[in-house]
């Protein structure tokens, strides 16, 4: 079932993020009224807030960007805040959208859903078929919880909620804040930090060995309003590039980028994640979406959106 966004209100909860934001950039280009909702005013951890901003402003869709996310260390450091505010968060959107009759919804999950033991490339069908990743399943539970949820409303009441499920994201806004932010961001921050204070040496996480895939969060964006408008299932979709790298050949893809003349060090003692985590995006392609952003192109618009916007994020 096809949905025509022309004309349509598209509330984008969680507008500042990363995905967030390049989701309401992505709208610019389309026929729409896109709204938001800031932190002063809807706390979406209050049912009633968000009951009341969903009430008055009679949006046709909702896109839940919003939750609370963070790298490795962060996972680690703050479970409960992982599982109890993105449980929280996407509940009281959910209830919501179906008290307030919204046409459509999409849910962002994450890849981290999958078992630590999935086959690769991870097909949808993966879902549910084994234990999770141990230095992220607070986040991941929650996000199984919020896709689950969207196919209870989809059954119990006919709600048209999809859930899509994004690989590993980078772009303009990402948080890269050194304690909470994901390896992209982590790694643009270490190697700008040592080519300005003319360090000699990068130490990164893990031994460099680990497989991860890389999507550009404009490309994310295209592929949600792409599936926004061309995808109805209670089945949860991949959104991906279905290539990996290496983080030791990613690394040095970030240290060319960033113009560092040290050199990288590996730190197999702290904790890296599973061995590998590719996407296998053939359910999106054969819709008729593919990739456009090559990484090499990526990693430089980053960095030099980085390097634009680095005074606002020393703030």
């Amino acid at each position: 079932m096809k949905l025509d966004i022309s004309k349509k209100v598209i509330w984008v909860a969680g507008h500042l993020g990363l995905a967030g934001s390049s989701i309401v950039r992505r709208l610019d280009s389309e026929d729409c009224q896109v709204i938001f909702a800031s932190k002063k005013e809807v706390n979406l951890l209050d049912q009633t807030l968000v009951e009341n901003f969903v009430k008055k402003n009679k949006p046709d869709v909702i896109i839940n960007a919003a939750g609370r996310v963070g790298g490795i260390m962060a996972n680690i450091k703050y479970p409960v805040e992982f599982l109890y505010e993105n449980l929280m968060i996407q509940s009281n959107i959910l209830r919501s959208a179906y008290d307030n009759n919204v046409k459509k919804l999409l849910f962002l999950g994450s890849s981290c859903i999958y078992p630590a033991n999935s086959e690769q490339p991870m097909k949808e069908e993966c879902f549910m078929k084994g234990e999770l990743e141990k230095t992220n399943e607070y986040y991941a539970l929650a996000k199984i919880v919020g896709i689950k949820l969207c196919n209870a409303y989809r059954k119990q009441y006919g709600c048209n909620f999809i859930s899509v499920m994004p690989t590993n994201l980078y772009g303009p806004n990402d948080n890269f804040n050194e304690e909470t932010s994901h390896v992209p961001a982590a790694l643009i921050c270490k190697f700008h930090k040592a080519k300005i204070q003319h360090l000699e040496e990068v130490v990164i996480w893990g031994n460099g060995e680990v497989l991860r895939e890389f999507i550009h969060v404009d490309d994310f964006a295209d592929a949600c309003v792409f599936l926004l408008k061309n995808y109805s299932d209670e089945q949860i979709i991949n959104i991906g590039t279905g290539v990996d790298i290496r983080i030791k050949d990613f690394a040095k893809k970030i240290k060319k980028v960033v113009d560092f003349k040290g050199k990288i060090s590996f730190d197999a003692a702290k904790p890296a994640g599973v061995k590998r985590k590719l996407l296998d995006i053939s359910r999106l392609t054969q819709l008729g979406w593919h990739p456009k952003i090559d990484l090499n192109e990526g990693l430089t618009k980053y960095y030099d959106w980085f390097l634009s916007n680095e005074d606002v994020l020393r703030r």
